[in-house]
This record gives C-alpha cells, sequence and structure tokens, in this order.
C-alpha cells in the first residue's frame, strides 16, 4: 500500500499541478478547438509522476515544491503530447488512452498531431516565461528537458522502438530503447529539480544514476502489465504489444526474469537515495510506488 506521507503529498501536489494545467491552457490566446484538445489529453487523468519526481527533489533539499511548478507542468505537457502522437495511426493505432477514447478519436487525426505539438511548444513557453527562476537557470532547464524530450532522448527512443517491431532485439538494444522512450524524461524531471534546488555535481550525478535505474524500472513494469495487469486500471487493452510485435522484457528474459530484473532496478535505485544526505523519503516512496504500480 502506498505510504501515507506520499499519499498525501501526491494529492496535495496532484491537485496543485492539474489546477495550473488548466490555468495554463485556459490563459491561451488560441482557437478554442486546440485549448479544448489540449486540456482533454491533459485533464485525462494519470499518476503525475515526472511532475511529483521536481517537487520530491525539491522537497528532499528542504525546499517548497512550489518553486518547481512551472517546470513540472512543462514536463506533464511533454509527456501528455507524446502520449498523444503514439496513439496515433501511424504510431500504436491506439483507440483508449486511460479508460478513455484517444484524442485523435474525439478531435480527428489533424486536430490531434496540432495539439501534441502546441503541448510540446507551450511547455518551452512555460519555463521561458516564468520570472521566479532566475534567467540562467531557466535557460539550464530548458537544454535539459529539450535533451530529453528530442531525439538524444525520448523521440530517439520511440524511432528505435518502431524500428526494433517484429525483430529480435538484444537486451542491450531493449534497454536502449526503454531507457531513451520513457526513461530520459524521468531522468530530466529529477534534473530538473536537482538544478531547481541548486544540487551540487556530486549530488547532481548521484540523482541522475537514480533517476536512470527508476526509469528503467518504470518501462520493465510496463511491459509486465501490458501482459498480466488489468484492463480496466491499465485504460488500454491488455497484450497490445504483443500484438503491435514490439520487444519486451518479459519476451526477451520470461515473466520471471522481468520480475527479477525489475527488483534488482529497483534496488539499485534505492541504493543511491541512500548516498545522499538528504530526506530521500518520498523519493523513496515514488520508487516503491514505480514497481508497485497496477496501472
Amino acid at each position: 500500500m502506498q505510504n501515507a506521507i506520499l499519499q498525501s503529498f501526491s494529492l496535495k501536489y496532484k491537485n496543485v499541478i492539474e489546477e495550473q494545467l488548466a490555468k495554463s491552457i485556459e490563459e491561451l490566446q488560441a482557437p478554442a478547438l486546440i485549448k479544448e484538445a489540449m486540456h482533454y489529453s491533459l485533464d485525462a487523468g494519470g499518476k503525475r509522476i515526472r511532475p511529483l519526481l521536481v517537487f520530491a527533489v525539491l522537497k528532499a533539499f528542504g525546499h517548497d515544491p512550489r518553486k518547481g511548478l512551472m517546470p513540472a507542468c512543462a514536463i506533464e505537457m511533454i509527456h501528455t503530447y507524446s502520449l498523444i502522437h503514439d496513439d496515433l495511426p501511424s504510431m500504436d493505432n491506439d483507440d483508449l488512452r486511460r479508460g478513455i477514447p484517444t484524442n485523435h478519436k474525439v478531435f480527428g487525426e489533424a486536430t490531434a498531431i496540432l495539439s501534441g505539438d502546441a503541448l510540446l511548444t507551450y511547455s518551452f513557453q512555460l519555463i521561458a516565461s516564468d520570472e521566479t527562476i532566475p534567467i540562467e537557470r531557466r535557460l539550464a532547464i530548458v537544454l535539459e528537458l529539450a535533451k530529453a524530450a528530442g531525439a538524444e532522448g525520448m523521440v530517439g527512443g520511440q524511432i528505435a522502438d518502431m524500428q526494433g517491431e517484429g525483430k529480435q532485439l538484444t537486451l542491450k538494444e531493449l534497454e536502449y530503447i526503454h531507457v531513451h522512450k520513457t526513461g530520459k524524461l524521468l531522468i530530466g524531471s529529477v534534473k530538473i529539480g536537482a538544478l531547481l534546488a541548486k544540487a551540487n555535481e556530486k549530488q547532481k550525478d548521484i540523482l541522475s544514476e537514480f533517476a536512470y535505474h527508476l526509469g528503467l524500472a518504470f518501462q520493465i513494469r510496463d511491459d509486465i502489465l501490458d501482459l498480466e495487469g488489468d484492463q480496466s486500471l491499465i485504460g488500454k487493452p491488455v497484450g497490445s504489444d504483443e500484438s503491435n510485435h514490439k520487444n519486451t522484457y518479459p519476451s526477451i528474459l520470461t515473466m520471471q526474469g522481468a520480475k527479477e530484473t525489475l527488483s534488482a532496478t529497483i534496488e539499485h535505485a534505492l541504493h543511491c537515495l541512500k548516498q545522499l544526505d538528504l530526506d530521500t523519503s518520498l523519493l523513496e516512496e515514488i520508487t516503491y510506488l514505480v514497481a508497485s504500480r497496477n496501472h
């Protein structure tokens, strides 16, 4: 069961992030249709793990988590844009996301593509215009986020994932896909929290290693849920990776092997946190949540 402290923290800051996301979309001087499509996918639910990581890192350093509100919103917008595009007929061709029709099923492909584009670009606008953050730190955050989301990160992982469909990949090749497609944005969330908290270089290195293993664990758990999950909880058909001929940890290592790798990866992430002379209890609880989540 999720720790009561994390439950309270998650509920509080999920509400904070969701209120700000809705406010930011409402403030846009843009056609109503594109705002509606952007809000539709942002409001579809989700665990908000990436923003919570930003907040939890700030909390570990003794800072007010709200210092990271706009960067956290930006990260969630990029994550949401990636889901909209992943679901398109030219990509994964999914009809459901988080238990409701995917964006293109409601608004059509053209509007879905443009709503994803709008979320991506607006994310950088939010950071660049946040005058509560010193300008040099804003630049560093934009750089970190661009690297995490682009060809060196999430987009590169998505391309590698598409190229790997129907092929037998090695474990190293699969790890590359998982770390880039999913892990890089989680790593970026932790790094941005560290930038905002003014972490020193050693602390940044340790947090980066923690986030690497957390991101890998997140995707391994996703692979497991695709075969063993409850469709009513995961919000999409069980076995979709298998039907799309995707390589997964269970397909390469067997289900037992995937679960053992997940456990070892989580332990490595927790070991990293133990090296920090900080109150990392929230980060530890998020790590346990990633390991045991059912959706």
